[in-house]
């Protein structure tokens, strides 16, 4: 039983080195190569990306208001809506984080994200961290699909925040 566990025990630990070498040899995108090369932005660049705007999401929005770096954000409908109360900051180099207080129906419960920044000839790359891909975030000139066109100038959160917090004060 001894030399079974010992056994298995170097299986796991040849397949465990066998993945990781497996995965430092897998291959790269093209946004990953070039953001490894790229400068990371500023604070004040990412101060001028994000102040005051709205970041789009899928079923909601995040508002990065630049007095006192309050940020507030809002998901989903009825029932099902979240709501996120919270600061956002800067770090050198080139990172973006906000941690907020998210509220929903079951209770709350406070998260922090963060997503690096980086540019290259005019391209914008992004990340979130600590396990995300490099993606191209914003081109020189600006792509249909471009993420940054998601970030729109103004509040498109508060109003939605309100609703939910009604709906989730009423339920309690």
């Amino acid at each position: 039983m001894r030399k079974l566990r010992t056994l298995l025990a170097l299986v796991a630990i040849g397949s465990s080195m066998g993945m990781a070498s497996y995965a430092a040899a897998a291959p790269q995108s093209k946004e990953t190569i070039a953001a490894r090369s790229a400068t990371p932005l500023t604070t004040d660049e990412l101060f001028q990306l994000y102040s005051n705007r709205s970041w789009l999401w899928k079923d909601g929005a995040g508002y990065f208001l630049s007095k006192q770096r309050r940020f507030i954000a809002a998901t989903g409908r009825g029932s099902a809506g979240s709501y996120g109360v919270g600061r956002w900051f800067l770090t050198d180099p080139g990172k973006l984080c906000f941690k907020a207080d998210w509220h929903a129906k079951s209770g709350s419960a406070p998260a922090l994200t963060c997503f690096s920044h980086r540019k290259k000839g005019g391209v914008v790359f992004q990340k979130r961290e600590p396990d995300g891909e490099w993606y191209a975030f914003k081109n020189a000139p600006i792509k249909a699909g471009d993420e940054y066109r998601k970030l729109r100038p103004g509040d498109y959160v508060s109003a939605s925040l309100k609703k939910i917090q009604s709906r989730l004060s009423a339920s309690r």
